[in-house]
């Protein structure tokens, strides 16, 4: 007996006819696709060959913004809804450095802005994650939208696991180690900005992928962007190396090239990657000359993606003045 196809299986067809058959999906039927995926809809099998088959031909921005406003319709909203300055994702872990983009954010924060991070809690072994590294700071980790929204209103930082905000997503980025090979969810979920922030910062390991996310930014009409090569694939600045920076004001396109920020080549990994000592810097107990440009430097990209410096120079010179100026008494006393 004839089987009538799946409803899903179309668009695994239209990834899978090969070389010279095979196209992009639409944004319209990204976004039907997903939905099927986060409503359950699709097989797991399916489900594996599609994210492989998307893995091969490399997604398209107009795959990943149908993916996205998929992924925000399907996540239910906070009661009320709190103003945020900035969409902050955090997807990657760090494996060599220590996640030092979490002090640029608290020093936001701490200047007025309010920050929104999402991510993951751990999806790779061998990897810090930020949730565990707030969790070790004393920096509180929300259990809901609603909770990250009261936080947001009194700390102006708010940190939500991506399991908090879809148990779907968050079980897609876990098939890694078993389908052996990253997928784009990995780059929508980067993407969600759940609380519609007017500026979103990106940092994306392969250079590629600079494009993409900025592609699909205007595809979503998000009006302030800026994404670069982060350090670890997290939205952090690698101080040692000149840093190349994509954006997106108000569905203008924009590249600048940031100057490195130590004289030092090349920065060994860190062999302890104890977190502590974000703290131990923090309160300026020890100097870490890495460390520390990278907290500023990383800052003074927020600065310019949220229209707070007119060029690279005053960004910086911005950026560095607030960490020289931050209070030392504590990172969880304002939480």
């Amino acid at each position: 007996m004839q089987r009538e196809p799946h409803p899903f299986a179309r668009f695994i067809a239209i990834l899978g006819r090969g070389k010279t058959l095979t196209r992009s999906l639409t944004i319209d039927e990204a976004e039907e696709a997903m939905a099927m995926i986060l409503a359950g809809k699709a097989l797991p099998e399916q489900l594996g060959a599609f994210l492989m088959l998307l893995r091969v031909k490399e997604e398209s921005p107009a795959e990943i913004a149908g993916f996205v406003r998929a992924a925000r319709a399907a996540i239910r909203p906070p009661s009320r809804a709190p103003r945020v300055d900035l969409d902050w994702s955090s997807y990657a872990g760090k494996g060599r450095q220590l996640p030092w983009f979490i002090l640029s954010a608290q020093i936001l924060a701490r200047n007025g802005w309010r920050v929104f991070m999402h991510g993951a809690d751990g999806h790779a072994q061998g990897r810090i994650y930020t949730g565990a590294a707030l969790r070790a700071l004393g920096l509180p980790v929300s259990a809901s939208l609603d909770e990250a929204a009261d936080r947001l209103e009194a700390v102006n930082f708010a940190y939500c696991p991506i399991d908090v905000l879809s148990p779907t997503i968050a079980d897609m980025l876990e098939l890694r180690p078993i389908l052996g090979l990253r997928s784009p969810v990995h780059s929508f979920a980067r993407m969600l900005n759940p609380l519609a922030a007017p500026c979103l910062l990106q940092g994306v390991f392969h250079p590629a992928y600079m494009a993409l996310h900025r592609g699909a930014g205007v595809l979503l009409g998000q009006p302030r962007l800026a994404v670069f090569r982060g350090e670890g694939g997290e939205i952090e600045r690698r101080p040692h190396k000149p840093c190349d920076v994509m954006s997106v004001v108000e569905g203008e396109l924009g590249e600048e090239r940031w100057p490195p920020l130590v004289a030092e080549p090349r920065q060994a990994p860190d062999g302890s990657m104890d977190l502590a000592r974000l703290g131990v810097v923090w309160r300026g107990e020890v100097r870490d000359e890495y460390g520390e440009a990278a907290v500023w430097g990383t800052l003074a990209i927020a600065l310019r993606a949220l229209g707070q410096a007119a060029d690279v120079a005053e960004a910086e010179s911005r950026a560095k003045a607030m960490w020289l100026a931050r209070d030392r008494s504590g990172l969880a006393a304002a939480a």
